[in-house]
């Protein structure tokens, strides 16, 4: 990437779909709720941290994927950043940033769908490959 002429590369787009992905999390643990009455056990946005702590079943699941996918996030961020920094070659770093969203996808529909080993296989790989990220531009 030359400096003179930045551009939004793939690895780029990757990290704004990365910070997406929390929302879908978020999407699916409060999706039951909505349109419900508090009362009827309806999605309470007055206390959306107590109503989201009382629910079970794939809607706890997947706010426990939204937290996670959060707490991924900044480790993503600052590898594409870094890798960009240090010149990596840009084909393999947006190769691996779309690695790195799908997997985080196959990893969320794992948290949801309660396939624990598979999950934390998915987890795993998906750690790997940011690492291969942040040095794939160390020289």
């Amino acid at each position: 990437m030359n400096a003179l002429s930045p551009h939004f590369t793939v690895a780029y787009w990757c990290v704004l779909i990365a910070a997406l992905l929390p929302m879908v999390c978020a999407y699916l643990a409060k999706g039951r709720g909505f349109g419900k009455p508090r009362e009827q056990g309806g999605f309470d946005n007055h206390d959306p941290r107590a109503w989201l702590q009382r629910q079970t079943g794939f809607q706890a699941r997947a706010n426990a994927a939204q937290a996670n996918s959060f707490e991924a996030l900044p480790f993503f961020i600052g590898a594409v950043i870094i890798a960009h920094q240090l010149g990596a070659q840009q084909t393999w770093l947006d190769l691996l940033a779309l690695l790195f969203v799908l997997l985080r996808g196959f990893y969320i529909l794992m948290y949801v769908a309660d396939m624990a080993t598979a999950r934390s296989l998915v987890w795993a790989v998906a750690m790997f490959v940011n690492v291969a990220i942040l040095f794939i531009g160390y020289r």
